[in-house]
């Protein structure tokens, strides 16, 4: 599998990557040799770029990516985790962690300041028993944007002149601030989940040039939508954006499933493909909890699209 470059840095990631949040137990619970199934079918396959955060399950998706890492030479891989939520530990009184199927052990506070950002890198490095972080994102900070541009950032410059870690950015839905974090700061990459997508091409004109223009690369996340691109045709009860895909979206899901099929393409490959096509997208990252769901992802990643899909697709309105 092909490796892009960070922006500017010696920074490099595979074209996939592997997303640590089912690890997590996103929506479900993963045991400990599933997760472990998993991360080797992706090691397996090609990946060598793996990404989590805190967030994820209150730490479960960090020890579980760490514990494998660890089996691997150090400088084999690239390892991304994120900043913004300390995870204070609590009673967990019998009950779960919300979204995240695991005991809630530990509760989540918002800080994007200076010494958060180094107490939080602190604690993903003992959780993952690793001795540096290669890509550091501020994490969700749509709602705590100022503060995360004002010492956040900083705080991540700081620790990249350091060489604690080896990139920074931020990892959010919202392109529009990402575009001001790319404008304002010298960050390296930026994540963008959901927004560059067949589906979504929202960052087209904004933020995409922009990184482009200035050297900074893209990581798209969130490739199928949370679900409603994973498969050939959309089910009935698919979810976009982790909630349920509205009629109409479907319908438009399913013409662009159809165009797809006319060209001898499947949904799922031409979901990977396109994000890639711009040139500032060094990557995209899948996030998978089984080896069976990772076997079928990189089987179907690198096919032969046709560029008459594409064209057909923006020829009936359906990408940009």
């Amino acid at each position: 599998m092909r490796g892009r470059r960070l922006g500017s840095t010696d920074v490099e990631i595979t074209e996939v990557g592997f997303g640590g949040g089912p690890l997590g137990g996103l929506f479900r619970a993963v045991d400990e040799d599933a997760a472990a199934e998993a991360l080797e079918a992706a090691w397996d396959s090609g990946i060598r770029y793996f990404d989590t955060a805190p967030h994820y399950g209150i730490g479960h998706s960090e020890r579980r990516v760490g514990a494998f890492l660890r089996t691997r030479p150090r400088d084999s891989f690239t390892f991304s985790t994120k900043v913004g939520r300390l995870l204070v530990p609590q009673d967990p009184a019998g009950g779960l962690d919300g979204a995240f199927k695991v005991p809630a052990t530990h509760r989540r506070i918002w800080d994007f300041t200076r010494d958060g950002i180094r107490r939080s890198v602190e604690d993903s490095l003992r959780r993952t028993g690793l001795d540096r972080v290669d890509v550091l994102y501020l994490h969700d900070a749509e709602d705590h944007f100022e503060e995360a541009l004002r010492e956040g950032f900083p705080a991540l410059a700081e620790l990249r002149a350091e060489g604690v870690v080896g990139a920074v950015g931020a990892g959010m839905h919202d392109d529009t601030k990402l575009s001001t974090l790319v404008r304002e700061t010298d960050t390296d990459v930026v994540m963008l989940s959901g927004r560059w997508t067949l589906l979504e091409q929202h960052a087209r004109t904004g933020l995409l040039p922009l990184c482009a223009s200035r050297g900074v690369s893209v990581v798209a996340a969130s490739v199928f939508n949370s679900g409603v691109l994973a498969a050939p045709r959309p089910a009935a009860d698919a979810s976009y954006d982790y909630a349920p895909a509205a009629p109409e979206l479907l319908a438009r899901v399913r013409r662009i499933a159809e165009v797809c099929e006319a060209h001898g393409v499947s949904l799922p490959q031409a979901a990977m493909a396109f994000p890639l096509r711009h040139p500032a997208v060094a990557g995209i990252v899948l996030g998978m909890r089984t080896a069976a769901e990772v076997r079928t992802n990189l089987s179907g990643f690198g096919v032969d699209v046709p560029e008459s899909l594409w064209t057909d697709l923006r020829a009936q309105g359906l990408t940009g």
